[in-house]
C-alpha cells in the first residue's frame, strides 16, 4: 500500500509517500511542488493542478492524506491555502483515491508526541523515523510526510 500526504500551499505544495507491506515502512520519500513561478494564483493552482497529477500518475497510492486548514491572523492567507487544497482534492477526486483530513495539531502529536511541536521538531522525528537519501530543504517536505505517517500511525490502530 501506498500513502501520499499533502502538505497544501500555494507558493510551496509539500508532499510525501510512505509504501508499507504487512505494517511495515519499506520506503519513504517526500518533496515540494514549486509553483512560484507562476505570476498570478490561477497559474500557479494550474501548475499545482499538473504536477499533482504527474506525481498521483507515477505513484498511484491507495489513500492520501491531507493537512486540513487552521486558522490563522491572515483571513486572505486562509483563502488562498483554501484554492490550494481544493485544487488536491480535485486531483484526488479525479484518479478516485480516499481521502482523509487531518489537522495540523493531530499530525504534530502523532509524529512528535505533542500537539504543539514546532517544525525543527518535527524535520527532527521524520528524520529519525525514517532514512531519507536526500534531505528536502524546505520544511513543507517534511510537513507532508509527518501527514502520511499520521495516517500510517492511525491505521496501526484500526488494524
Amino acid at each position: 500500500m501506498i500513502i501520499i500526504g499533502f502538505d497544501p500551499g500555494s507558493r510551496y505544495c509539500g508532499y510525501g509517500l510512505l509504501q508499507i507491506e504487512s505494517r511495515k515502512v519499506l520506503a519513504a520519500g517526500c518533496d515540494v511542488i514549486d509553483v512560484t513561478r507562476g505570476k498570478t494564483l490561477a497559474l500557479r493552482l494550474k501548475s499545482l493542478y499538473e504536477n499533482i497529477m504527474q506525481i498521483l500518475e507515477e505513484y498511484h497510492p491507495e489513500i492520501a492524506a491531507v493537512e486540513s486548514i487552521f486558522f490563522h491572523r491572515q483571513v486572505r492567507s486562509i483563502f488562498t491555502l483554501g484554492h490550494s487544497r481544493g485544487v488536491i482534492l480535485l486531483a484526488l477526486a479525479m484518479q478516485e483515491i480516499p481521502v482523509v483530513e487531518y489537522s495540523p495539531r493531530e499530525i504534530k502529536k502523532s509524529v512528535c508526541g505533542n500537539g504543539n511541536a514546532s517544525k525543527q521538531q518535527v524535520r527532527y522525528m521524520i528524520n529519525q523515523l525514517y532514512p531519507l537519501k536526500e534531505s528536502p530543504k524546505r520544511d513543507d517536505a517534511f510537513d507532508a510526510l509527518a501527514v502520511a505517517t499520521c495516517h500510517y500511525n492511525r491505521m496501526k490502530w484500526l488494524q
